[in-house]
């Protein structure tokens, strides 16, 4: 009988244990609630992504996202019509054209590497600084000047607000301002816009981050170094930037559950990766 008095008490102690804690799914399906995501269109990929991955294991959390470009994430979350604003740089502080947002709080999600990319048809895998300073300022205005065709560029740009315009003019154009009309100038709202046209205007070049680069544009060396993960990571390459998830204060609930999520090993060194992204904990 003493036997059967230890093993009851070995049932009962584990009985105990299972009620007062929770397993993980039932903390997941627990978990609920409404997501608002606006912001950046270069980092809506790994928000798309992340999203599908999140309501998976929380199916009782909606996540709605949309993008309109960086300034509109802090906007919307200052305006109290987002959770997260996404957004390819930090909002809470001042930046050149860009004041900070006042309570707002930067939550690092991921390294953003950009590139020049040209149309397939203009016969160009390498610039300079002042190459690319001179196209987009509108000096240069044939590729023949810069070992390509003797064909007219077109110059494709980000709307002012966008993020990854903020990016490329800092640290692809070294400050250098952009050209802003004429016969042979186009302005898109967003990343996608910028594919479609990179891919489908000969003679074109525009910039996009490494997420949107498809085998029918061409990335550009910039001073002969890849616009690559590697090249980032070793300090080669300096066109990038982090991207962030801006918050009203500090997250919470199921907000901050997510933002957790895309922060974690899983999804920094998989899905995130797998997007042409780089994990934040690879920058030293």
């Amino acid at each position: 009988m003493k036997w059967y008095k230890k093993l009851m008490a070995g049932v009962l102690a584990a009985t105990l244990i299972t009620a007062v804690v929770p397993s993980a799914t039932t903390q997941a399906a627990s978990l609920s609630g409404r997501i608002v995501i606006n912001g950046s269109s270069a980092l809506l990929p790994l928000t798309l992504q992340a999203a599908n991955e999140f309501k998976k294991a929380n199916p009782r959390v909606r996540i709605s996202a949309s993008a309109a470009g960086s300034v509109t994430g802090p906007q919307a979350v200052r305006k109290g019509i987002a959770d997260i604003g996404a957004c390819d740089w930090d909002a809470s502080t001042n930046v050149p054209g860009f004041a900070k947002f006042d309570g707002q709080v930067a939550n690092k999600v991921a390294v953003i590497p950009f590139a020049a990319v040209v149309n397939k048809s203009t016969g160009v895998d390498n610039l300079s600084t002042k190459q690319l300073q001179d196209i987009f300022s509108g000096k240069v205005t044939n590729w023949k000047s810069v070992g390509g065709k003797d064909a007219d560029i077109i110059v494709v740009n980000r709307s002012f607000g966008s993020g990854t315009r903020v990016n490329f003019q800092l640290k692809a154009l070294e400050g250098k301002d952009f050209m802003s009309k004429g016969s042979n100038y186009k302005e898109v709202k967003s990343s996608g816009d910028m594919k479609t046209a990179v891919e489908t205007t000969p003679n074109a070049i525009g910039y996009i981050d490494l997420a949107y680069v498809t085998d029918k544009m061409t990335a550009v060396k910039v001073n002969n170094v890849a616009p690559s993960e590697a090249n980032v990571i070793n300090g080669s390459y300096k066109v990038w930037s982090y991207g962030y998830y801006m918050t009203k204060g500090a997250p919470t609930g199921a907000t901050k559950a997510f933002i957790d999520y895309v922060q974690s090993k899983k999804f920094q060194n998989g899905s995130l990766r797998k997007l042409k992204f780089i994990p934040i904990s690879a920058m030293k």
